[in-house]
This record gives C-alpha cells, sequence and structure tokens, in this order.
C-alpha cells in the first residue's frame, strides 16, 4: 500500500482512501490490485527469463484488456529491476532527475517497491509504491523515480504510444526542500 511522503514534516498519508483521494485531487490516479495468487510463483523470484516475464504477463492480462477497453492502451510490457541487473545504476540516472513524459506513465507493482517524486507548482512529495499499487502519471507531469534501498522492483508498463514516453528534462530539483 502507496505511502506518501509530504514536505516540511508534515504527517505522512498511508490510508489506502486518503492515498487516492491525496492523489486523485493532483490527477494522479492510483488504486490497490491485488496481484493473483497464482503469479506468486513467478513475482517471488529475483530474476525471470523472457518467457517468464511473457508468463507472468499473461496472468495479469485482465488488468491489460480493462485498460485498453478503457483508457485505449495498446502495449505492455514487464521490468524486473534488481541489484545484479547490470548497468542498473546507470539506468537509474535516467529518471532520478526531474521530467515529464508526452504520454502518461502507467506502473502497476506486481514486486518489490519504488518511490515517484512529484514536483507541482507549490507542492512536491513523494509516493513510495509497493506490490499491488497501481499508479497513473498524468502526461506533462513533472516527476522523478528511484528504488527504495531495497532495490527490487518488478512493475507492468503500461502504453498508449512508445514515443511519448521519452523523458522531457526540466530543471528542478528532485527533492522535498
Amino acid at each position: 500500500m502507496a505511502t506518501i511522503v509530504r514536505q516540511n514534516g508534515l504527517t505522512p498519508i498511508q490510508e489506502t482512501n486518503e492515498v487516492k483521494s491525496f492523489l486523485k485531487e493532483r490527477g494522479i490516479d492510483y488504486d490497490h490490485w491485488k496481484v493473483p495468487h497464482n503469479a506468486s510463483n513467478l513475482t517471488d523470484k529475483e530474476v525471470l527469463v523472457d518467457t517468464e516475464k511473457e508468463e507472468l504477463l499473461k496472468k495479469l492480462d485482465d488488468r491489460f484488456e480493462t485498460l485498453k477497453a478503457k483508457e485505449g492502451y495498446q502495449s505492455r510490457d514487464l521490468i524486473v529491476l534488481h541489484p545484479n541487473v547490470s548497468g542498473l545504476n546507470e539506468m537509474l540516472a535516467k529518471f532520478d532527475k526531474v521530467h515529464y513524459h508526452t504520454d502518461e506513465e502507467v506502473r502497476y507493482i506486481v514486486d518489490g517497491s519504488g518511490v515517484f517524486g512529484f514536483a507541482f507548482k507549490d507542492e512536491k512529495f513523494l509516493v513510495h509504491v509497493y506490490k499491488d499499487d497501481f499508479i497513473s502519471v498524468p502526461r506533462n507531469t513533472n516527476h522523478w523515480f528511484y528504488l527504495d534501498d531495497k532495490k527490487r522492483i518488478k512493475a507492468v508498463r503500461y502504453f498508449q504510444d512508445m514515443s511519448g514516453w521519452v523523458p522531457n528534462y526540466v530543471e528542478e530539483t528532485n527533492s522535498l526542500d
């Protein structure tokens, strides 16, 4: 279940309905979707080969079909990050700077955890996402992402248009200060 960390030492938000409400007020879609039990044999593994990634995606296809019908998503993939991924720090360095995309950034966390940061005009906050969390960052929203101390995440990425997913960097600090 996601946790929101806010500026100026404000109390973190952890209760699901409060998280949903806080994010919705800022145009960010959030939900809590339980990963099916029949997927645990794959979500529990640190490393997945391509055939296992595809098998896991198929076990989650009901979510994809819903998003295709409701939001027009065309494709999806599974990203699996862990400490033994070659070039992990270089890969993550692309996303830990404040940026935006011209398409939505949609993630369904099926294992592990990470942190999205958001920079709005008068407010910055972090959303720590965990297994079963679904988050959709609206297009043109300044944000950043990094892995937490566990350095492990499996996330389904949903796309309407791959060309809109290029990061556009902005002059903004990713600190809550």
